[in-house]
């Protein structure tokens, strides 16, 4: 009698837990648990693997190999960290700040070498700066040389030739959310400086830096992990990173345990950036005293001056963006024809369906897992979508072990299911082929999608969902019926995004395609790491015209997200869930 009366007592307990939210049972936060378990398989398979015995190989790397991938990672990563805050939070202040030629055109322009992949200017750059190449020919010829004996050239190919490379298309992520911090900014906060008697340069470091910090904060961490997750530079110029080094224990020593180790230290590199920013903020606090915004002063800048900041922003677009890809293009057009002969068309059409089923993808997931949270604050379900947006922050190289690890244990656990159960032998179905792609894909970018969506569906008002719930409207029809009309634009800007991100994608690619199966990255890889930079041009250009999409769409707000304007935007940065996906990945 004590047990059946008991019963009734666990069930009312146990309905009263999901009834106050605690553990939620609804379609969308039980699919948001499981997207998130999915997202997060690959991490957690590289912990496992690299706690599993490997044959000593830790052993063997942490005396031979292992001190140079930290010291040349974190000399790689202070140069570019240097290099990017000098360009992006000093041009991010010219263009908003002072008035000079080129400056309206500068406001966008300063954007576009975000277009241009790493590893497609190194390859650019190396072959013009090349002992071969036309820059050393002509000095040669000026000066008579004959010999590289009898002359100092700065060698490309080297760990200060991968900073160059790597600070010349970054900067753009610490000038774009240094340019939206300065746009927001109140202008009493300068207006008091300048009363106290600081002139345009001691305001600009002593208030407008300090206020924008968090955004040119994110912004580093956003261009480190790229530095991070990059490989065809570090690879093509022979730089020993802990990206470089994975794949050369992966597949040269064939060791999946000793690639699973290196992953986490690399991984660890990411959480201690992590901590570092997140540690340099505790106990700060930054916001704006005022609520009164109108146009920013801007300083006229005459002469000199006006000539140097004419130079300093026009230099990072030259050298980023418009002498490459105008090599590129001359290249391309004069051997278009050997081009098309060569895997161009078929490359190409495998990056266009791969990149488009992911941007399909995650728009999707990533708009299920925003309404999840928008229709509960449960926290699992926060927890949730936080962990399942880890991806982006985590390199392309250790996604792609994880990867590869957890998709082949399924499938060889389900062949063995298949051969004891009907005797029937079904093989690899998902390690090797494109689902694999497409996976690590989404792993990677699913948190742009997300933040993007978030963004989009936080721009309308909950009284909408009442109205909605009020005439009858389930989520589901209230979502189709009434938001996703009204995130149109955000669903565009997601999935352009993820579709750009996945074209340029090299790490992943490399390490996940299915046999003699080639993107437009890889495929110019490989025929640029021949030296055939004239055939691949093609498939390079194409690259940067997909990379050109988000940056027109990101030009076109940046005049319109200082609060007070006649339109009142999101900022660039939160209008393209930018900040939402860092801040999820972080």
């Amino acid at each position: 009698m004590t047990d059946v009366a008991a019963e009734p007592k666990k069930r009312r307990r146990l309905f009263s837990m999901f009834n106050m939210g605690r553990i939620p049972l609804d379609r969308w936060s039980v699919g948001t648990i499981i997207i998130a378990a999915l997202i997060a398989m690959p991490i957690v398979t590289v912990f496992i693997l690299a706690l599993s015995p490997s044959d000593d190989i830790w052993q063997h790397l942490s005396t031979t190999v292992l001190p140079d991938y930290i010291f040349t990672t974190l000399g790689l990563m202070l140069g570019v960290g240097i290099g990017t805050l000098i360009i992006g939070v000093g041009t991010a202040w010219l263009a908003t700040m002072c008035r000079f030629p080129g400056r309206q055109i500068f406001q966008w322009a300063l954007l576009l070498p975000l277009a241009v992949p790493a590893y497609v200017i190194a390859y650019v750059y190396t072959d013009i700066l090349e002992f071969a190449g036309p820059v050393q020919q002509l000095l040669r010829e000026l000066f008579g040389w004959t010999l590289a004996r009898e002359y100092w050239f700065p060698e490309i190919r080297s760990l200060g030739g991968a900073i160059t490379m790597m600070t010349l298309v970054l900067y753009p992520y610490v000038y774009l959310l240094s340019c939206a911090a300065f746009l927001e900014q109140s202008v009493c906060c300068l207006e008091v400086s300048r009363t106290l008697g600081r002139g345009p340069w001691r305001s600009f470091f002593t208030v407008a830096i300090p206020l924008a910090r968090p955004a040119i904060v994110i912004g580093l961490t956003l261009a480190l992990m790229e530095t991070l997750n990059d490989f065809g530079t570090v690879d093509f110029f022979a730089v020993s990173t802990f990206t470089a080094g994975i794949y050369d224990v992966w597949f040269n020593m064939n060791n999946r345990a000793g690639a699973s180790q290196l992953a986490i230290v690399l991984l660890t590199f990411v959480l201690i950036l992590i901590y570092a920013e997140r540690r340099a903020r505790r106990g700060q606090q930054y916001h704006h005293t005022s609520t009164k915004y109108r146009e920013l002063p801007s300083h006229q800048l005459r002469g000199h001056k006006a000539a140097l900041a004419f130079i300093a922003c026009f230099t990072p677009i030259v050298l980023g963006f418009l002498l490459p890809v105008s090599i590129l293009v001359h290249y391309a057009l004069d051997y278009y024809e050997r081009a098309l002969s060569t895997s161009f068309l078929q490359s190409a059409w495998h990056s266009l369906t791969l990149s488009t089923l992911c941007a399909v993808l995650a728009v999707l997931i990533g708009l299920f897992m925003a309404y999840s949270v928008r229709l509960g604050r449960y926290k699992v379900i926060q927890f949730a979508t936080r962990f399942a947006s880890i991806g982006y922050a985590v390199p392309g190289a250790v996604l792609a072990i994880g990867t590869i690890i957890s998709l082949s244990t399924f499938d060889h656990a389900f062949n063995g299911f298949m051969k004891s159960t009907f005797n029937i032998s079904v093989g690899l179905l998902l390690s090797g082929t494109i689902v694999a792609v497409v996976f690590g894909y989404l792993v990677r970018f699913l948190a742009l999608s997300f933040g993007t969506m978030e963004a989009g569906l936080a721009k309308i008002t909950p009284s909408m969902d009442g109205a909605s719930r009020t005439l009858g409207q389930g989520p589901g029809a209230t979502l189709r019926r009434v938001h996703l009309p009204m995130i149109r634009a955000s669903i565009l800007t997601a999935g352009i995004l993820v579709f750009v991100d996945c074209m340029k994608e090299l790490p992943i690619t490399i390490l996940l395609r299915p046999f003699n199966y080639e993107t437009l990255a890889t495929y110019v890889h490989q025929f640029a790491s021949d030296g055939l930079l004239e055939e691949c041009a093609l498939g390079a250009v194409t690259i940067v015209a997909a990379g050109i999409l988000p940056v027109i769409i990101l030009s076109r707000t940046i005049s319109a997200s200082r609060p007070g304007t006649k339109e009142k935007p999101q900022s660039i940065v939160q209008q393209h869930g930018i900040t939402h996906g860092s801040e999820l990945a972080t």
